[in-house]
């Protein structure tokens, strides 16, 4: 139940509520049973009562829904010395679970909340108890006056506790619940079992005393113990089955922010976090956030952090090994770090290749001891995946990059080109684009250049041209390099009067603005100012051309023809004649 959920006012009238009528409660239900304080063993009462907390500190968990096996023990207390031991030993093992689980101080509406509940459906369920005939001492359960008062009790205890969880969730909490939930199955199913149990620990303590708690109550403990190591290597299980299933998504990822995005979606559904991310180390001094979850909106991606201002992480780094903390009493002494401080459990896992950290996955949660050993050691594996991941990631992106690019410009090369061309022309012939042009471009006497600035130079300026290039079109358009000083340009869905338009601001730009040339074989050893320019010829499909070789050449034809010819730093465009 998350407390944050509870209004103010609502707290207030908990908690109001709670001083009101606990004591009357309490005090009724005294009133009511027939034993009184002085009749009752209390080292029996002891005994019973350390049942009844060992029990409750330890769950046995089914899937997600922890199941409480205290109810036989309560029932056991009631038909031995009465309703009020029974209420207040049930309320000394919810306090001790309770302080189990440290409720924070945001969360302390838990405990009035509880008590009440508790306590009011064991005094409904006593009264009814006692209203049916119901006494104690009486073993002879198979006599209906003895089993119907006890059967009613356990399926009023059974049928108020459900009501009043639905109660709370949507009158309290204000979410929206079913009234038959797993965990109410559950419940019953509970209840079943543990109803047996209590009645034999009752029988035996009737008639052997004491020692009954050590002939019933030692082995349901042991087999409580028993089934909840059960659960946990079940749970370990379940994670590293999941663990297994994200390292195969992300191996199938072939690109690095894929595998960014897949890896925190996983673990963000695997672990319960109000915050996570993936910090990148980004050399020796900076750390930047690749990726993040956060409840809170307190960090954006790409954020960038000095090493020396975040002694969180700068001290896993150090320390090369993962960590988790159960609270924020054991962190916060790093008191400079990028968390919230309304975050609590943190586990920090480093992600090395080559026996060097390049980045820490960071989860978090505002809930105390949300995770443990298990789920670190479980995270760790996913990092290891995650790493090697990434290193796929990249070297296919690499290998990609080389196939596709121009190792000098960077640009697309021309065999990439042409099967994006290929795609764009069918997209075009079912209809799904409305035009598509093609620009080429020509550097004007680049050999001359070459001669008098040395290949270098000549290089220095077809890398600013394509960065230029790449500028000037951006999105909206595919640049490649086609060959020596030759660049071409596809432009999905742009008519002819559009694509005249970028063409000639190319043109203006490449002829205007001077091109720095530093390593150039000249005698002064001063940055030289290069004026170039270039002849551009287009062509737009459908118009102009029936296919892609006919737009390539149509706009190679306009380019030549067109605007080399014509002295070249011109614009040329190829109209179709009938």
């Amino acid at each position: 139940m998350a407390p944050h959920a509870v209004s103010g006012t609502m707290k207030a009238a908990i908690w109001t509520c709670f001083f009101l009528f606990f004591p009357l409660i309490l005090w009724i239900g005294y009133q009511l049973s027939p034993i009184a304080i002085e009749e009752m063993p209390l080292l029996h009462l002891v005994g019973f009562a350390i049942l009844l907390i060992i029990l409750a500190l330890i769950p046995i968990v089914v899937g997600e829904v922890p199941l409480f096996l205290t109810q036989g023990v309560s029932l056991a207390i009631l038909l031995s010395f009465g309703l009020f031991a029974e209420m207040v030993l049930t309320l000394i093992s919810v306090i001790a679970l309770m302080l189990k689980i440290r409720v924070s101080k945001d969360n302390l509406i838990r405990i009035p909340i509880n008590l009440l509940m508790f306590s009011t459906i064991s005094l409904i369920c006593g009264s009814v108890y006692y209203a049916l005939g119901g006494g104690h001492g009486d073993t002879r359960l198979l006599q209906p006056g003895v089993i119907v008062p006890i059967l009613s009790h356990e399926l009023m205890y059974f049928t108020l506790n459900s009501i009043a969880l639905y109660m709370i969730q949507v009158s309290i909490y204000k979410r929206k619940s079913s009234f038959i939930t797993p965990d109410t199955k559950w419940e019953a199913v509970t209840s079943i079992i543990v109803l047996p149990v209590g009645l034999i620990l009752y029988v035996l303590y009737e008639q052997l005393g004491i020692v009954a708690i050590f002939y019933v109550g030692l082995p349901f403990v042991v087999l409580t113990m028993i089934l909840q190591l059960y659960h946990s290597s079940q749970k370990v299980n379940k994670y590293l089955q999941q663990a297994a299933g994200v390292g195969h998504q992300l191996t199938e990822r072939l690109d690095t922010q894929g595998v960014l995005d897949v890896f925190l979606d996983k673990v963000s559904t695997l672990f319960p976090v109000d915050y996570a991310a993936i910090v990148d180390v980004n050399g020796e001094s900076t750390l930047k956030i690749l990726r993040v979850i956060d409840n809170q909106n307190f960090v954006a991606v790409n954020t960038e952090m000095n090493i020396d201002n975040e002694e969180l992480l700068s001290y896993i780094l150090k320390r090369g090994k993962s960590q988790c903390y159960l609270t924020r009493k054991e962190w916060k002494h790093f008191s400079n770090t990028h968390l919230h401080p309304s975050l609590q459990s943190v586990m920090c896992v480093p992600v090395s290749r080559n026996q060097k950290i390049e980045g820490i996955v960071v989860l978090a949660s505002t809930t105390k001891r949300s995770y443990d050993k298990s789920q670190l050691m479980i995270a760790d594996i996913l990092a290891s995946y995650f790493g090697v991941a990434m290193e796929k990631a990249r070297h296919y992106q690499e290998t990609k990059n080389r196939s596709e690019r121009c190792a000098l410009t960077k640009l697309y090369n021309y065999r990439y080109f042409e099967s994006v061309l290929e795609k764009e022309y069918a997209s075009l012939d079912k209809g799904e684009l409305s035009s598509l042009s093609l620009i080429l471009l020509d550097l004007d006497h680049f050999k001359k250049i070459n001669d008098i600035y040395g290949h270098q130079s000549g290089n220095e300026i077809l890398k600013q041209v394509a960065d230029r290039l790449v500028g000037i079109v951006g999105e909206i358009g595919t640049v490649a390099r086609y060959g020596g000083e030759e660049f071409v340009i596809l432009l999905p869905n742009m008519d002819r009067g559009k694509c005249f338009e970028l063409a000639e601001r190319i043109r203006v730009n490449l002829a205007n603005r001077s091109f720095a040339l530093k390593q150039h074989i000249r005698d002064s050893h001063t940055v030289q100012l290069v004026k170039v320019t270039a002849s551009i010829g287009f062509a737009t499909a459908p118009d102009d051309a029936e296919d892609t070789l006919d737009l390539i050449r149509h706009a190679d034809r306009a380019m030549y023809v067109g605007a080399k010819q014509a002295g070249r730093n011109k614009v040329a465009e190829y109209r179709k004649t009938s």
